[in-house]
């Protein structure tokens, strides 16, 4: 990419400068280097977009729609989103540091879970209910719960909008995206497959910026009447505190320590694999990423040496390459959370079996080795800490219930995984475990169709699947008498 992009806010369906003219650059973590700039959203501007947002909710081509013509709009920014998935996938890459073979292959995914809303849009239906007043005929309708602020980080960007987007617009919702300052790019590349697939303006909007000029005029804002938030715990007590004014509807999906439980009845090949899928996939910059590895005592050994091998092989380097495994992370700070977190748990007693420091060689992206962690007892940082890095930390258990009361000992509380042959305690576990995801003998799947959310600390409400949509709807109930007389005297006592 030799020329550097020059993103603007696309707001009402146009591209617009920033109201205070605010410019911010992103920096590609592979090598250090600015690779874009982009306009930044100021109070104005989200002033700008809630009332684009509001006006196309309730005039013009938006509410005039059917359901199945909606339906149909999506789906062809579906077809949209899957033709330009490598383009769109190298330009995140680029922005974010995540490996090109994981953004290009999960933005052609994404195009299903816009199909699959594509088709819920004409499903969303009323019911008439059996009421106990003879002359009267009672029915229950949804309509589009209004409004709806998305706000998306730098991580996953197109399965996290999706997520958002698509049931929003299914409901026939209206919506400002707000995309990460960190890295932006790839929000603003899907505005103009929006633009392209024929959505009336003010339908759906991007916007960008920091959190005092963009962030909380856009969430407290009173017009607002849906929060979709998903980012940090620390950000979303803000996202709270500012709903307060317009006490709009929230869903958050947060951060997460998730546990995955191995025992001595497990395939001990799947679960290597399935700890280093869910700690060094997307060089373990996800929040269901697997990083307590809660293992049964007698196979701790073998499993650390199955994982020891299969890590010699991993290839660490350009995030563009499709031989490389493991690409940057995407901000400097990472590093310096990671770097300091291994050094208080090394002080605590932990052994770090290999990994444990930048790589040498890569120049000066932002590079970290895929780090083992062998924990002395469930105090040790490494097990609390979200590093957002490739850093896996495992601690033996003995019986079934101290695995369950380990992985249970976490304010978080979104994804988890148990390795067994064992049927009934695949059951059994999975029920006890407080996490809104369970992967038994497999890790990090997903599915348009699964809900996806979290317990405690990681949030509440879920995206993805059918009752997603309905999130994005309010019950009307409408009477109607069914009388030929004239409705009585309401101070007259019969």
């Amino acid at each position: 990419m030799t020329e550097q992009p020059d993103y603007r806010l696309y707001i009402d369906g146009t591209w617009t400068d920033g109201a205070s003219g605010q410019v911010m650059e992103t920096v590609n973590p592979a090598t250090g280097d600015t690779w874009a700039r982009f306009a930044c959203a100021a109070p104005a501007d989200i002033d700008r977009a809630v009332a684009a947002a509001t006006r196309a909710l309730t005039d013009g081509a938006w509410p005039a729609m059917t359901a199945t013509q909606r339906g149909k709009l999506i789906a062809r920014l579906a077809d949209l989103v899957e033709a330009n998935a490598e383009r769109i996938g190298r330009i995140e890459t680029t922005d974010s540091g995540k490996l090109a073979t994981e953004t290009i292959g999960q933005t052609r995914y994404v195009a299903d879970y816009y199909r699959y809303y594509a088709g819920l849009a004409d499903k969303i239906e009323g019911a008439v209910l059996p009421i106990d007043k003879p002359d009267m005929h009672v029915y229950t309708s949804r309509e589009p719960i209004g409004v709806v602020a998305a706000i998306v980080p730098w991580n996953a960007q197109m399965f996290l909008t999706a997520t958002k987007l698509g049931p929003a617009l299914a409901a026939g919702c209206t919506v400002i995206l707000k995309a990460s300052e960190i890295a932006p790019a790839a929000l603003f590349e899907l505005a103009r497959l929006i633009e392209e697939a024929g959505f009336p303006p003010g339908v759906v909007q991007v916007v960008s910026g920091d959190a005092e000029n963009c962030a909380v005029p856009l969430t407290s804002h009173p017009d607002i009447d849906r929060i979709a938030f998903t980012g940090g715990p620390e950000t979303a007590r803000h996202v709270i505190r500012n709903s307060a004014a317009n006490f709009a509807v929230t869903t958050l999906e947060l951060g997460g320590k998730s546990p995955i439980l191995v025992f001595d009845d497990a395939d001990l090949e799947g679960a290597a694999n399935g700890l280093i899928a869910g700690n060094f996939g997307a060089s373990g910059q996800s929040c269901v990423a697997g990083t307590r590895g809660l293992i049964h005592r007698p196979i701790l050994n073998e499993l650390i040496a199955r994982i020891e091998e299969k890590a010699q092989t991993i290839v660490i380097g350009d995030p563009l390459q499709p031989a490389t495994h493991v690409g940057p992370l995407c901000t400097p700070a990472q590093i310096e959370r990671i770097e300091a977190t291994l050094a208080q748990s090394v002080e605590q007693g932990a052994r770090i079996r290999f990994g444990g420091r930048r790589p040498a060689g890569l120049g000066g992206g932002n590079y970290f080795l895929p780090t083992l962690v062998e924990c002395p007892d469930a105090r040790t940082a490494t097990l609390s800490v979200e590093m957002f890095g490739p850093v896996m930390s495992l601690l033996p258990f003995d019986t079934e219930a101290e695995a369950v009361a380990l992985a249970n000992d976490s304010v978080f509380g979104l994804g988890s995984g148990v390795f067994t042959r064992n049927i009934a305690r695949a059951h059994r576990v999975s029920k006890r475990i407080r996490a809104g995801i369970c992967w038994v003998n497999t890790y990090r799947a997903i599915s348009p169709i699964a809900p996806f959310g979290g317990f405690n600390q990681s949030g509440y409400g879920r995206e993805a699947g059918l009752e997603s949509v309905l999130d994005y709807t309010r019950t009307k109930t409408t009477w109607i008498s069914l009388s030929d007389m004239p409705m009585a005297n309401p101070f007259v006592m019969r």
